[in-house]
């Protein structure tokens, strides 16, 4: 956007002045003359000028209106450059941008453009030479950067950091592909609204889930456990099955002498991913497959012992029908024997499918009753467990069938308290018991089985599972006993054992052909704050910086979005790689006189998905970060009037270069994008394409953030005040 360069202030506070002072002036002179008259000749002076005194307003008109030329002459010479130069020199000093400066206005002003030039010349030589010294010093920790990155692309699993937050700091390219799949919205979003710097990873994952695989971590650093780890398995919103592998990130080494807490300090955790629908999907056709054998072999079984019934008919020659019967009843023992056998193997799968992971027993009482005191609000402790019993064990679905346990206790039997009890199980090797002791009321055998078969409610949610699933994928068992000498009653689990293990197997770490590209580890010194957006520092804010092309320039009249382009900004840093870009099919004709602009030709368009589709994947890309664009009130506007079509509101805070610029540079000729990425000196790619505007704009925003704390305008809201003060603030769509 071009506008009429803005006159100084203080020309109109000079020509105020001058107005002033030159009308003193003349009625002291009136004064001055009046007093040496006569009475009689000031009545006979003030005669002749009554017919006359338009003449002399005009007059001083005029020479007022010569004054105000020359004072705007001698601006636009001595005063305006000198201001412009100090706002162009004000970029390179806080900014990283070089450009000479271009020498105007009066020849002292000239001289001193020059010897900024100069001097910008000799700092960056300083900086050259500074640059040679830190590269030759930071060799041994490019070294190690690019050890790491050997070790990650070495890694055939998807490997995603995060914070103590759950926002991602870093990820590799594997995890970026397996996130697209993943993405209910592939064909628009490519899972850019899934996976980015400083989006939350409960995204894709029940953010109860890692909490307690972070807590089952925690409890195994505590003891000082050289490697802890989880293993879980979850389903995502698109209904993928993934194997969660957790591994902590520690905070930096503890001194000698702390304690095992001191040690036990998490900064983040790393989560390592294998997507295993497939896997899931072919072993359940495996099991049809074997169903429907198993069941037509046992068909074939019934006739074949029918025709041994007959067989034994009298009339039948004894002779034939003993070889008959012979023959009959091997092939029956022999394809009996072959069912079992495939019975068993099928049944060894279904119990191993799903993966256990190996946990202190004292460390799953101990969980286990926090969330049953948690969610149910019933006291729950731990009594008679066995500290040296390990486990393999699904801890999530297990914890949650005593947790659902202990609820319907409480509701149905008024139960006050519970408690967890662990030892090894008696006459049954490798296998632990794990009861859940009340005291109360009678329970029958009906309902132990019907609040075993019925599904899980834990909360206000209502799970798929029932205790009897639970204790299938252990290969276990479930009952329900009385202890008449105690008083108390308990239902029993019986599980497996482990080895006290932690050390994962090597198979776990294998190879992968992507590199750890997509990385910001400042992200674990942030952490999700309370406060408002508007008092959040402008360098710690998370931005979308988007752009639109249209049909025309008017929404309200029918013009429609043709194409949206988006970037990311993260903790300072441009994020090229986390984009979004997507034509769109305008259901309109694209106007001739605007196809030279934007380039996109009508057949272009053709076959993409409509704004209805578009909308909610650019809505999830930029959730919970701040939206930014030059001219914002305009894209903003072709958004605003598809809330009620597609039921999405875009309330996010909004910055505006445009606006932003005129705060910082407020005497500069343009504000276009064009003649700020001039002055910032960056390089414009793609202009009026939305991907190429949105580049240029977030690379605008960064080179302004400094500029504009100098200013005193540190947070989101002084930015978003200062912003609407500006001139160009007043344009509306």
């Amino acid at each position: 956007m071009s506008a009429q360069q803005k006159t100084d202030r203080r020309l109109w506070w000079l020509l105020a002045a001058a107005a002033v002072l030159s009308i003193v002036w003349l009625l002291l002179t009136f004064a001055l003359v009046g007093s040496t008259l006569e009475p009689s000749a000031r009545a006979g002076v003030s005669e002749h000028l009554g017919d006359r005194w338009l003449l002399i307003s005009l007059t001083w008109g005029g020479g007022m209106a010569a004054i105000a030329w020359a004072l705007k002459r001698w601006f636009d010479h001595w005063v305006t450059p000198s201001v412009q130069l100090a706002e162009e020199a004000q970029v390179l000093l806080r900014t990283d941008v070089v450009r000479e400066l271009k020498p105007k206005g009066n020849v002292e002003t000239r001289v001193l453009a020059g010897l900024f030039n100069q001097l910008v010349e000799q700092r960056e030589d300083l900086r050259r030479q500074m640059d040679d010294k830190v590269r030759e010093a930071a060799q041994g920790i490019e070294q190690e950067k690019s050890r790491l990155a050997a070790l990650m692309s070495e890694l055939t699993q998807s490997v995603v950091v995060c914070n103590l937050d759950g926002r991602i700091l870093l990820y590799n390219n594997r995890a970026r592909m397996q996130f697209r799949a993943l993405s209910q919205a592939p064909g628009v979003a490519g899972g850019a609204e899934l996976i980015g710097l400083g989006r939350s990873i409960y995204a894709v994952f029940d953010r109860k889930l890692v909490a307690h695989a972070l807590d089952n971590i925690q409890q195994r650093m505590l003891r000082g456990a050289a490697q802890p780890s989880a293993q879980f398995v979850t389903s995502t919103p698109a209904g993928q099955l993934l194997r969660v592998q957790m591994a902590p990130v520690r905070l930096a080494p503890a001194q000698d002498g702390d304690s095992a807490a001191d040690h036990a300090e998490l900064s983040g955790f790393v989560l390592m991913l294998d997507n295993i629908t497939r896997d899931f999907e072919q072993e359940s056709a495996r099991d049809q497959v074997l169903h429907t054998l198993t069941e037509r072999s046992r068909a074939a079984l019934a006739s074949m012992q029918a025709a041994l019934d007959m067989l034994e008919y009298p009339d039948l020659d004894p002779a034939m029908r003993d070889r008959f019967l012979a023959v009959l009843r091997d092939e029956a023992r022999v394809l009996g024997e072959r069912i079992q056998q495939v019975e068993s193997g099928a049944a060894d799968s279904l119990k191993t499918r799903w993966p256990l992971e190996e946990m202190l027993g004292a460390d799953l009482v101990a969980a286990a009753a926090r969330r049953i005191e948690t969610v149910t609000s019933l006291p729950a402790s731990a009594v008679e467990v066995d500290g040296s019993l390990w486990l393999k064990v699904e801890s999530f679905t297990l914890m949650q069938a005593l947790v659902y346990l202990s609820g319907r206790l409480a509701d149905e039997f008024e139960v006050r308290f519970v408690q967890l009890r662990l030892s090894p199980a008696a006459g049954s090797a490798g296998k632990a018991q794990l009861d859940l002791v009340w005291s109360g009321q009678a329970m029958s055998t009906e309902t132990v089985m019907s609040w075993e078969m019925d599904a899980m409610k834990v909360g206000s949610d209502t799970l798929r599972l029932t205790v009897r699933d639970v204790i299938d994928r252990h290969g276990g068992a479930f009952w329900f006993e009385r202890d008449r000498s105690r008083h108390q009653a308990f239902f029993r689990f019986l599980l497996p054992l482990a080895s006290p293990q932690e050390q994962a197997e090597a198979a776990t770490f294998v190879r992968s052909d992507s590199r750890p590209e997509y990385y910001d580890f400042d992200l674990f010194k942030t952490t999700e704050q309370s406060r408002s957006l508007d008092d959040r520092k402008l360098s710690d804010l998370v931005y979308t910086v988007f752009d639109t092309e249209t049909t025309g320039l008017n929404p309200a009249q029918g013009d429609e979005i043709i194409q949206i382009g988006a970037t990311r900004i993260v903790n300072g840093k441009h994020l090229r790689q986390e984009c979004f870009e997507q034509l769109v099919d305008p259901r309109r004709p694209i106007p001739a006189a605007s196809i030279p602009i934007h380039g996109i030709q009508p057949e272009m368009v053709v076959g993409q998905p409509t704004i209805e589709a578009v909308l909610p994947a650019f809505h999830a890309f930029a959730q919970d970060t701040v939206l930014v664009a030059h001219n914002a009130a305009f894209d903003m506007r072709f958004l605003q009037l598809k809330e009620r079509t597609t039921g999405l509101v875009f309330d996010h805070p909004v910055l505006d270069t445009l606006l932003l610029s005129a705060v910082v540079h407020p005497n500069q000729d343009s504000h276009r994008l064009e003649a700020i990425a001039e002055r910032f000196n960056i390089t414009i790619i793609g202009r009026h394409t939305a991907m190429g505007d949105a580049m240029v704009t977030a690379e605008v925003l960064i080179k302004l953030i400094p500029l504009l704390a100098e200013k005193g305008i540190h947070t989101l809201g002084q930015a978003r005040e200062a912003a609407q003060k500006t001139y160009y603030a007043r344009l509306k769509y």
